[in-house]
């Protein structure tokens, strides 16, 4: 039998027993629908926790203000005066793994334009913080060396900022009060979103570090030094030279604890797309087990199939039918149902995948790996679980199989 007979051969027996066909196939379609699914969401969570740890900045490293005990009493973050922009420029100079950095000076504050008003954060920083950051500006330019010289009043502002102030108008080289503070806005920064903490990035307004420290801190000391380091493999010992460095310059003894933080944002981020990597593979194989349970089912059809149709081999024999033709037709049914269920399963799984990222508002990726595994698996599965019925079929006595009634 040529194999073009005996696709027609399978579709035929098929079609002879619609309903139990329908629901065979809508076995491996559930589970094929599912693992795509699955994947799909799995790689768009997993794409939401990278975009968090891309946020955070260039290879960042991050240090702040600590807290000191004092007379039995623990001051908490930002609790400490030693941060200074002497320490900023020495780790600036003198630790060779760290190619970037910026003072940070920060708090909050009522800023106005018009008849508009909005509680919003803010920093003083260096123009080397946008590149640290990772920050592109929207419209407008930052501002330069020369105005953090100069003390200049000049300010960047987010987007919510921007929304709540000014509308859909365009707010470059309008003046806003910042605490009282006259400032010019110079530049838009692009949306940023939610940071991992859970506050909105974009509800800021950035000036010169020395133009906070003077006209509206007034105060010598830093909040943070953030710095960007030359690679990402080097961001912890870079962290830790910082570390040591600073140790030195505050003549802190070897008993006595740092009066600074060097955080790790990172370490928290990694570690979530670890755990969401292994709830995704988690999750592929609970999807899986409705493949194997399609399987079982054509399995089971299959054998039913062949108890039925035992005169029909019979005489297919008793006319010079081989055994390997038997074999093959019904092991074509098979392989027939789970490409049938396979394809099927592709399109839910795709118009699924679909809804789900429209209800959760995420960005959903098509895994085209995902696809191709999920219908090779298919196709296994109907060879797998179609084998056994198919070799009983081919099995047969001619002789026993005529007289079966």
């Amino acid at each position: 039998m040529d194999s073009l007979a005996l696709l027609g051969s399978s579709v035929w027996a098929l079609l002879r027993n619609k309903l139990r066909s329908v629901l065979t196939v809508l076995g491996i379609t559930i589970g094929i629908a599912a693992v795509i699914c699955v994947v799909a969401i799995g790689k768009a969570g997993q794409a939401r926790v990278e975009q968090q740890l891309n946020n955070l900045g260039d290879n960042f490293v991050w240090i702040e203000a600590g807290g000191r005990a004092v007379n039995g009493i623990r001051t908490g973050t930002h609790g400490t005066k030693s941060l200074t922009l002497a320490d900023a420029i020495a780790i600036r100079t003198q630790i060779p793994l760290i190619k970037s950095v910026s003072p940070n000076v920060d708090g909050s504050v009522q800023v106005i334009y018009g008849n508009q008003n909005w509680y919003t954060h803010y920093r003083g920083v260096s123009p080397e913080f946008f590149d640290i950051k990772s920050w592109p500006v929207d419209s407008g330019a930052i501002f330069t060396n020369d105005d953090v010289e100069s003390s200049a009043n000049v300010c960047v502002i987010g987007q919510t900022v921007r929304t709540q102030l000014f509308g859909v108008r365009d707010p470059i080289g309008k003046v806003i009060r910042a605490g009282g503070l006259p400032c010019k806005v110079i530049a838009t920064l692009e949306p940023k979103g939610i940071s991992m903490e859970g506050r909105d990035q974009d509800d800021t307004i950035l000036m010169p570090y020395t133009t906070v420290m003077k006209k509206i801190k007034g105060n010598n000391w830093l909040d943070d030094v953030l710095c960007s380091a030359v690679s990402q493999d080097v961001v912890k010992m870079a962290g830790q030279q910082a570390a040591a460095l600073l140790r030195d310059r505050h003549h802190l003894r070897p008993e006595e604890p740092d009066d600074f933080n060097i955080r790790n944002p990172e370490d928290v981020i990694e570690a979530q797309i670890a755990a969401s990597h292994t709830l995704a593979l988690l999750l592929i194989a609970i999807a899986s087990i409705s493949l194997v349970v399609g399987g079982i089912g054509i399995m089971n059809v299959m054998l039913v199939s062949v108890t039925e149709r035992t005169r029909e081999i019979g005489v297919r024999v008793a006319v010079g039918a081989t055994e390997e033709a038997i074999r093959f037709q019904f092991l074509g049914e098979s392989v027939m149902l789970s490409f049938v269920g396979g394809a099927a399963g592709v399109l839910v799984g795709f118009v699924g995948s679909f809804f789900i990222g429209r209800a959760l508002n995420w960005p959903m990726v098509m895994s085209f790996e995902a696809v191709v595994l999920a219908v090779f698996f298919s196709l296994a599965v109907g060879v797998f679980f179609g084998y056994y019925p198919a070799r009983k079929a081919s099995s047969l006595d001619p002789i026993e199989a005529l007289r079966y009634e």
